[in-house]
């Protein structure tokens, strides 16, 4: 077995021996390293962990940030990334659900020590692969959905009860039940404890974020205090300015959970972008020279994630869900999260104990099954887009869109998006609107009339109405500093036209 500690203190002694060495030289010994790291299987744990970073940008954010441009571009250049496949099996072998084209990862939050219910997953998201076509569905399960194949428990407590009865075991338990529950095969389970998450960014130094909205939040909820008999106790006050901070992990980790901000940082829609960009300042600093070209650092940070994430991906699979997802782009990824809104699946009830639980609307689970199953368009569906959208003219110069879903059709605002990128514009954002009651597709202008032309493109390409009547959140939206020119909220009546 290799001496690790040993291996840092030679690390250390021949950098300080070979000071003046250029840069090349050190990066060659810091991949030497790293070739021995991998010779020794029980270091596997730190292989997974390294690359799990990576893969949080296309499974936590709503977007992939690797791409073959950016950081993946500076790991190629490095020799990195290529030094690491060396010391895995080939990548031609495929993943589980690969040759069905479809690999189902489950992904679970927890809270981790030190929070009432360390082993509750209270973050529970199918993310589905279609490498055939590049497409990534991520379907978001609440915590209080109560399930046959979990005894009629929450669902959030499968990995709980698991790890209760053999330590290790939740991860595989809950995905054996979610799989029976909706039919549907999970081979794979990525783990994250939320609270050691926060002490890998402090092993970093900490990230840069900048904040585009100041915002204050009244209502954070304080650890330890859910029962506290004042009620006001319960919470604390968060205050963050606009413009680049320095975080902490625990600053970095309020910023981005905050759910009761007011103003336009109150949206689910502004809640996913603040992790978009506390992953993307992680991933950023984790991949910079100074994190990858330390080995005291990479030492410490594998510490903590060998600590606070747990995945039955073999390291082979890792690198493999890496070629298949590096190129994947933000318009063709499909975010559905499961609720008791009208139009959703699920309706809100009491149990036994009057706990507050959810159930299936249909009394059953074959309607939440259909849509796991049918989440990505039939191909014939794409074929007839891009068929349609060869008549459609295009647009000069630049017009930023954000495309909205205004409905419960899960893809709709994806599909869309890929109508007005191949118009033309610029798509700044595709995600889900506040309200999720349109029936037209309306198109709000925020670039106070600069911008008709694209308008009337977008208008035509979409088969949308303009309402000049801004509604609060469209003015709130207004005021961000990435406004795009227009919005687009698209109703169920587009989900018949292509």
């Amino acid at each position: 077995m290799i001496d690790f500690k040993k291996k840092l203190e030679e690390e250390e002694r021949l950098n300080s021996l070979n000071k003046n060495e250029n840069d090349n030289d050190k990066k060659d010994k810091t991949i030497e390293s790293f070739e021995e790291v991998f010779s020794n299987r029980k270091r596997r744990r730190f292989t997974n962990a390294i690359i799990f970073v990576v893969i949080l940008g296309l499974i936590f954010s709503g977007q992939v940030i690797m791409s073959s441009s950016g950081a993946s571009l500076w790991l190629e250049q490095n020799n990195f990334f290529n030094k690491i496949k060396n010391f895995a099996p080939s990548l031609d072998k495929q993943l589980e659900g690969e040759k069905n084209d479809r690999i189902n990862v489950l992904l679970l939050g927890m809270g981790g020590e030190g929070h009432d219910g360390a082993f509750l997953t209270d973050t529970i998201i199918l993310a589905s692969i279609k490498p055939s076509t590049k497409e990534v569905s991520l379907i978001s399960f609440p915590r209080d959905l109560v399930s046959p194949t979990s005894n009629w428990h929450k669902i959030n407590s499968i990995n709980a009860y698991a790890e209760a009865e053999s330590p290790g075991s939740g991860g595989e338990a809950t995905i054996k039940s979610m799989s029976e529950l909706l039919e549907t095969k999970i081979d794979y389970y990525i783990r994250v404890d939320f609270n050691g998450f926060a002490k890998i960014i402090d092993e970093i130094g900490g990230i840069e974020i900048i904040v585009e909205n100041s915002f204050i939040d009244n209502m954070y909820p304080i650890s330890g205090q859910e029962d506290n008999p004042n009620y006001y106790a319960r919470f604390e006050k968060l205050n963050f300015k606009a413009g680049k901070q320095t975080m902490s992990g625990e600053t970095a980790l309020k910023y981005a959970r905050s759910r009761k901000a007011f103003g336009i940082e109150g949206s689910d829609y502004a809640r996913a972008r603040r992790q978009q960009l506390m992953i993307e300042a992680v991933k950023n600093k984790l991949l910079s020279a100074g994190t990858l070209l330390n080995p005291v650092t990479l030492s410490k940070l594998a510490n903590q994630l060998n600590k606070n994430v747990s995945t039955n991906l073999e390291i082979w699979e890792v690198l493999r869900l890496w070629d298949i997802g590096k190129d994947i782009e933000r318009e063709q990824i499909i975010n559905f999260v499961l609720n008791d809104a009208p139009d959703n699946y699920l309706v809100s009830s009491r149990g036994e104990d009057g706990a507050f639980i959810l159930l299936p609307k249909s009394g059953n689970f074959s309607d939440i099954r259909t849509l796991v199953n049918d989440i990505f368009p039939e191909p014939e569906v794409i074929t007839t887009i891009k068929t349609k959208n060869e008549t459609v003219k295009t647009i000069s110069g630049t017009s930023s869109v954000a495309v909205l879903n205004g409905t419960w059709v899960p893809g709709l605002a994806g599909r869309k998006s890929a109508l007005a990128k191949e118009a033309g514009f610029e798509i700044l954002e595709v995600a889900n609107a506040p309200m999720r009651d349109y029936s037209e597709t309306i198109i709000y202008d925020l670039s106070n009339g600069q911008k008709d032309s694209a308008l009337s493109t977008l208008k035509e390409v979409l088969d949308a109405k303009e309402n000049k009547s801004l509604p609060e959140w469209v003015k709130e939206y207004k005021l961000s500093s990435s406004s795009p020119d227009l919005i687009v909220v698209l109703g169920t009546e587009a989900d018949t036209k292509y």
